[in-house]
């Protein structure tokens, strides 16, 4: 049978990450061992409050059903209360919050809620690779705005404001932005809400980093007005270290809940509802539980900046997140070609940053879901190897 794909997927390829970790898979086969400093999945554990909380719930015998499409009550809750506490943000937890099987099905539901063929969606050059393809599959169009690190990794709004926006409907941001670990500036929000509110445009904001190596966690929601124009993702992927769980949610105005539950609801049929009991637990969790974690991101963080010492890199200590961001030295012609030398012969696998767009091409992203000693002997390989001659 001569079976064709749909339109939808063309120009839409593998994620890269499916694919490299198929090659990796067939090198540790051939013995090579690599260790695998690529992708941002937590290798820590939740709070055992978290863990209990999900065991003891899953034992009862009436949990198993299906759960609204909503959430249940005190998950949605408790999401309004994390807004409160960490952000200053007030959410009506019966109108203003919606929470999601991780925070990349928002990305798919805002685009497949809000695009015709023929609308427009910016997104950042480098960013998530899943916008662009989100925005693509629900028949949109990507239009590429670049951000550049002598930019302060963020929008040139003003050159913005001189190209035709009339078809542009959603604008994907993400602060602390992923993959540079860019905090946003002081006034870079306001004027993003201002930006937003004279174009009409949805500003879609992407904001699971928040609390990995930063003091100071913001919400683009607590911007004065900005509930009119902006739709904000969250996850405990990242800060709770569930990234298995898929637990994601979906933040702003009664009218745009409304609108994203429209889709949504014809996509699943709710989360199990222990592991919505267990999420209620974990936003929950006070400040000392990020300090603690953040205690071992950060002895990581300084063994990532020993390696990319060794490889001639140059980077800021003062980027967030869980990643390091760093500019590649001008003897390789791009990340891909420093990646894919330290990969076959160090057996250390890093992120080049291409993947995220042509604006990450002369650098690399090293991902800190690793232990301290898995850092040590990658630096060991790449002495070794003679990389950092």
């Amino acid at each position: 049978m001569n079976m064709q794909t749909a339109n939808r997927l063309d120009g839409i390829g593998e994620y890269y990450f499916s694919q490299k970790l198929r090659e990796i898979e067939q090198l540790n086969k051939a013995g090579k061992q690599i260790i695998n400093l690529g992708i941002g999945s937590p290798d820590l554990a939740p709070h055992p409050d978290v863990v209990k909380a999900l065991q003891e719930a899953a034992a009862h015998d009436n949990v198993h059903a299906y759960q609204s499409y909503k959430g249940v009550p005190i998950l949605r809750n408790a999401i309004a209360e994390f807004y409160q506490t960490w952000y200053g943000v007030t959410l009506d937890p019966e109108s203003e919050v919606l929470p999601l099987i991780g925070s990349k099905e928002g990305i798919m539901h805002i685009c497949m809620t809000y695009l015709n063929a023929g609308d427009q969606a910016l997104i950042p050059n480098p960013g998530y690779p899943t916008y662009s393809s989100a925005v693509k599959l629900a028949g949109g169009e990507p239009v590429y705005y670049d951000l550049t690190l002598s930019g302060n990794w963020e929008p040139d709004l003003d050159a913005l404001e001189k190209t035709d926006l009339t078809k542009v409907k959603l604008m994907w941001v993400n602060y602390p932005h992923m993959p540079t670990g860019q905090l946003p500036s002081d006034h870079f929000f306001e004027a993003l809400i201002a930006f937003a509110t004279k174009h009409q445009i949805l500003i879609c904001h992407d904001n699971p980093y928040s609390f990995i190596l930063n003091e100071t966690p913001k919400s683009l929601l607590a911007v004065k007005g900005a509930k009119e124009v902006v739709v904000e993702l969250n996850s405990l992927s990242k800060c709770s270290n569930m990234a298995g769980w898929r637990v994601g949610m979906l933040a702003g105005k009664k009218e745009r809940i409304e609108e994203v539950l429209r889709f949504k609801s014809n996509m699943d049929s709710g989360m199990y509802l222990p592991i919505q009991l267990a999420a209620a637990k974990a936003l929950g969790l006070g400040k000392d539980w990020y300090d603690s974690i953040n205690v071992i991101y950060k002895a990581r963080r300084e063994k990532v900046f020993e390696l990319l010492d060794l490889l001639k890199c140059t980077y800021s200590k003062t980027q967030v997140g869980m990643f390091v961001w760093a500019s590649i030295p001008a003897s390789y012609a791009d990340g891909f070609a420093l990646s894919d030398k330290v990969l076959y012969e160090a057996n250390v696998f890093i992120t080049p940053g291409g993947i995220f767009g042509t604006g990450g091409n002369a650098f690399i992203r090293i991902s800190l879901c690793a232990p301290v000693e898995r850092f040590e002997l990658a630096l060991e390989r790449v002495k070794n190897a003679g990389i950092a001659l």
